[in-house]
């Protein structure tokens, strides 16, 4: 069972997550988002992005990252290898594009523990960087510009489910 006092939670901002051309293009193609501003500079500038443009549900990528802080801290007592994803929202504030340096502040909204099964919702709150910072504040609400909103329930299987 996922540790209860988990809830309300929230983990410093992790390290920055350098978003490239090539990784849109690998994201855009195992999902098939096919429109060329997600593989092509000219098409993406001609549709008023300044680069490469992510599809919305690359937001996953960075979130997850974050995510791991909770998953991987054995005392919130999660086993990944029975865990399943029972929701995923996406909020988007502005396009993720190739050159952002994103950062995320994980926040663990909801544990609740029924029978067998952990129901966890967690929210990644998303930030761009300023041009030329390295590293968030680390005790900062919002290190940088707002640029998407995770929010995800996991189904967590216990021993007996």
């Amino acid at each position: 069972m996922a540790n209860a006092d988990f809830e309300g939670r929230v983990y410093p901002a992790d390290a920055p997550y350098s978003v490239g051309r090539e990784k849109i293009r690998e994201f855009a193609s195992a999902v098939g988002a096919t429109h060329p501003a997600h593989h092509d500079l000219v098409a993406a500038r001609g549709a008023g992005y300044p680069d490469l443009v992510a599809p919305p549900t690359f937001a996953v990528v960075v979130a997850q990252r974050a995510e791991s802080q909770y998953i991987s801290d054995p005392a919130a007592d999660v086993d990944f290898s029975r865990v399943v994803h029972a929701d995923e929202r996406f909020t988007h504030h502005r396009p993720i594009v190739a050159g952002d340096e994103l950062t995320t502040v994980l926040h663990v909204d909801r544990v609740v523990n029924r029978g067998a099964i952990s129901m966890v919702t967690t929210r990644c709150e998303i930030f761009a960087l300023p041009t030329g910072i390295e590293e968030p504040v680390a005790d900062a609400e919002t290190p940088g510009e707002p640029v998407a909103t995770v929010t995800s329930t996991l189904a967590i299987r216990g021993e007996d489910a």
